[in-house]
């Protein structure tokens, strides 16, 4: 097939245009390792801008890694992680299954509820007084509980099962299977990427929580890495953690941001053929 001129002018046109966000989006975190990497004397040499580095160095990455208070942090973050995700996908799934089908009584009454919650939240006071009376401040269960299901995700979710074909649970159901087991045999197998979506949605909240850590969290060694990195920032602005004078509070802001991101970059390539799935058939239910 002979392409047109048109044709490939519009072809190069839209390279053009990913080649010039994917520039766009590579550049600002080529940086922030090469900064986090370089040694100071080379980077004011090039200007306070350099993309590739001829030295390379890891004394900030050494320096915080060395740090007891860091490890603990990281323990916590990835505890609240993978337990919170967990519980956030089963209670989803458990809200969003029952609420697509459609013989639901008072199905209408029960998503207009829980999308009412997402137009008019509480609150950051009303939340804490709940927490605090359930008895979970300065416990794990405090960063985990009050983001048990969000709404948008259950929406999504909900908008996939609805697309699932009936006929599969018709048939499962004159084979005497429950709603249960179709849930777990036939609904969980078929709904690999939604769920892989899902999983990615919690997950990162869960790794980045920062305020809820503030405000229900006092114990040290309960906090989880975003704020033990936000101090350690901070304290080396001030040179209270005695950092190395080789090291600059600046490189030690992109070495935080490094280890912050590394875990989801890291995980995100072997999803991410779930991930674009799943997005895009709630996208289109939706």
């Amino acid at each position: 097939m002979v392409k047109s001129k048109n044709d490939v002018a519009y072809e190069l046109l839209v390279l053009f245009i990913i080649t010039l966000v994917g520039l766009v989006c590579v550049i600002p975190i080529l940086f922030v390792i090469a900064y986090s990497l370089t040694p100071m004397e080379e980077m004011l040499r090039n200007g306070g801008f350099v993309l590739i580095p001829r030295k390379i160095t890891f004394s900030a990455y050494a320096f915080m890694i060395k740090n007891p208070t860091l490890i603990s942090a990281l323990k916590v973050s990835a505890i609240i992680t993978v337990f919170g995700t967990m519980a956030n996908l089963v209670v989803t799934m458990m809200l969003a299954y029952p609420l697509s089908r459609d013989y639901l009584p008072g199905r209408g009454t029960f998503i207009k509820l829980i999308v009412f919650t997402m137009i008019f939240s509480a609150g950051t006071i009303p939340t804490y007084l709940i927490v605090r009376w359930t008895g979970v401040i300065n416990t794990l269960w405090a960063l985990i509980l009050p983001s048990l299901v969000t709404v948008y995700n259950f929406i999504v979710m909900k908008a996939f099962f609805e697309g699932l074909p009936n006929d599969l649970f018709e048939s499962a159901r004159i084979d005497g299977a429950g709603e249960f087991k179709i849930l777990y045999r036939i609904v969980l197998p078929l709904s690999l990427p939604i769920v892989t979506t899902i999983s990615l949605y919690y997950a990162v909240a869960h790794w980045n929580v920062y305020t809820a850590a503030i405000l229900y969290i006092q114990d040290t060694n309960l906090m989880p890495l975003q704020v033990i990195l936000r101090r350690m920032i901070n304290a080396a602005s001030t040179n209270d953690l005695n950092v190395e004078d080789e090291i600059p509070p600046e490189t030690m802001r992109m070495a935080a941001v490094c280890i912050a991101t590394a875990p989801i970059v890291i995980i995100y390539p072997f999803i991410q053929k779930y991930f674009v799935k799943g997005t895009l058939a709630g996208a289109v239910k939706g």
